[in-house]
């Protein structure tokens, strides 16, 4: 009898895991956004995968990333750039609808 690729016949005794080692799950890092207007501040937390974008932060956050600058402390933070690791932003809107 021929057998081909993918037979069950003579396969390996270990099966394949259900579920897999966390270090293959992506990580997520969590990000405070605080949100500045005014004498209004609001204090959010969002969790995005690693090295993910300031854009994407703010977009899980449900708020449009044109049209605000974001600090890390005092540094000005381009919108595509990566988040290594868990931190605090400043967004402040630089302009509103109306």
């Amino acid at each position: 009898m021929r057998m081909h690729r993918g037979s069950s016949k003579g396969a390996a005794e270990d099966p394949v895991p259900e579920t897999l080692p966390l270090s293959a799950s992506p990580s997520t890092i969590r990000v405070e956004l605080v949100v500045t207007r005014g004498r209004s501040v609001e204090s959010r937390w969002v969790e995005v995968p690693a090295d993910a974008t300031v854009r994407a932060a703010l977009r899980a956050l449900g708020r449009p990333a044109e049209g605000c600058a974001v600090l890390d402390g005092e540094i000005s933070v381009p919108l595509d750039a990566p988040i290594p690791a868990s931190r605090r932003l400043t967004v402040v809107p630089t302009f509103s609808g109306g």
